[in-house]
């Protein structure tokens, strides 16, 4: 495998990884903690993922060759608080994802030496792929940040439990040996 295959399956490894982060914690959060928000000028997750699918579906939609910025794009309707029920929510942060892995895995390893284009500036295709990561994991960490407060000690933990490092490492030590 040459160093472009081993970075698209790497990236797509870890865009799986800030997605099933997200898919854990939206599953712990009822309605209501999906529309909660410290004050007026904080987003909510259910905002969060509204703009995370709508960066995504702008950004993928025919990724290679057409501006990343559609013009169908209404990027400030997405912070506003619009999506009713956690089944919307969670509709809207489906289809967001779907289009970007879709697009993601159709990606050669030429294609990573090509350029796109972003809101009428030219960026390659590796730094696209890499500000998407940034991008995304950024939100993903805010959704898990508001999700841990809202639920205190309700949280089930995405990683390893408190107390539990060691063993945790102990464990990888003898699987990988």
């Amino acid at each position: 495998m040459n160093i472009g295959e081993t970075y698209l399956e790497i990236v797509q490894k870890r865009f799986k990884s800030v997605k099933e982060l997200g898919d854990k914690t939206l599953s712990q959060l009822d309605n209501e903690q999906l529309h909660w928000a410290i004050h007026e000028e904080s987003n909510s997750i259910a905002v969060i993922v509204k703009h995370v699918s709508g960066n995504m579906i702008s950004r993928w939609t025919d990724f290679l060759t057409t501006d990343g910025e559609k013009a169908t794009r209404n990027r400030d309707d997405e912070f506003t608080d619009s999506l009713q029920t956690k089944e919307e929510i969670m509709t809207v942060w489906e289809q967001g994802w779907q289009v970007f892995l879709h697009s993601l895995q159709g990606l050669t390893e030429a294609d990573l030496q090509g350029f796109v284009t972003i809101r009428g500036e030219q960026h390659s295709v590796i730094d696209a792929i890499e500000r998407q990561m940034s991008h995304y994991s950024l939100h993903v960490g805010q959704i898990v940040y508001i999700a841990k407060q809202l639920k205190g000690s309700e949280w089930q933990t995405l990683s390893i439990a408190r107390g539990q490092s060691q063993a945790f490492t102990e464990s990888m030590l003898k699987k990988h040996q």
